[in-house]
């Protein structure tokens, strides 16, 4: 569970109190640009185009006439569990498990840090886009109606985006790197779909979700490392005695 740290036991105390290297991209800068280019694109597009937004709202329909009963108790458990307080529920216990439990404020603070950049990302660009959501009335069976929020992108699919990202940087050097890295591909794909099965989401939303969450992580990393560059650049000109 320590995956997140490069402290070692021969660690000065100036060096363990550094913070831990996130891995990166090379040019993370400009990915985090393309990606958000890209979802303001799709936004654009979306939020302009009545004849793309018809086209979407088939998928929503067609899903809306076929609801079952235990998928629908799925969808509805996910819509609860990947909402804000759910959000912040869960970020809030990883957070003090990490710190209380596996004594590591550090790992504690980039779990909720990367966790936090991905879903939140979600919010900025709600706020540039401002697409409407699916109308409820329009839909055979709206089990969740929204109106009066925005919809791209899906700050529920952005949460799961975001969790996967900080999941897989905290064990990817354990055991659980492998169980992690799939559930980390199929946990948020599961929720994107679960957001177009209950009627408030269109397909758009939530591809761009993933590209958005992307790009709040990679910014996150980005800057988190610029810091513990700074940080190694003080240790070498100041070394513990």
């Amino acid at each position: 569970m320590h995956s997140l740290s490069t402290r070692t036991n021969t660690a000065t105390p100036h060096q363990s109190a550094l913070l831990p290297r996130l891995p990166q991209p090379a040019f993370w800068g400009l990915w985090v640009t393309i990606l958000s280019l890209a979802v303001l694109a799709i936004g654009v597009v979306a939020s302009h185009s009545p004849q793309f937004t018809s086209e979407e709202f088939t998928v929503d329909q067609e899903l809306s006439k076929s609801h079952v009963g235990v998928l629908t108790g799925l969808v509805m458990v996910l819509d609860r569990a990947f909402s804000p307080v759910g959000g912040v529920v869960m970020i809030g216990l990883v957070c003090l498990f990490l710190w209380l439990f596996r004594t590591s404020f550090v790992n504690a603070l980039a779990f909720g840090g990367v966790a936090s950049a991905g879903w939140l990302s979600s919010q900025l660009f709600k706020v540039i886009v401002a697409r409407q959501r699916p109308n409820p009335a329009l839909l055979i069976d709206p089990l969740s109606p929204e109106t009066g929020s925005t919809s791209f992108p899906s700050g529920h699919v952005a949460l799961a985006v975001g969790l996967a990202w900080a999941f897989y940087f905290l064990l990817r050097k354990t055991h659980w790197a492998r169980p992690v890295m799939v559930l980390a591909v199929v946990v948020p794909l599961v929720v994107a779909w679960s957001r177009i099965y209950v009627g408030v989401h269109y397909p758009s939303d939530v591809i761009a979700s993933f590209l958005a969450a992307s790009a709040g992580v990679m910014l996150f990393v980005g800057v988190w490392n610029l810091f513990r560059g700074a940080g190694d650049a003080t240790a070498a000109t100041h070394p513990s005695v």
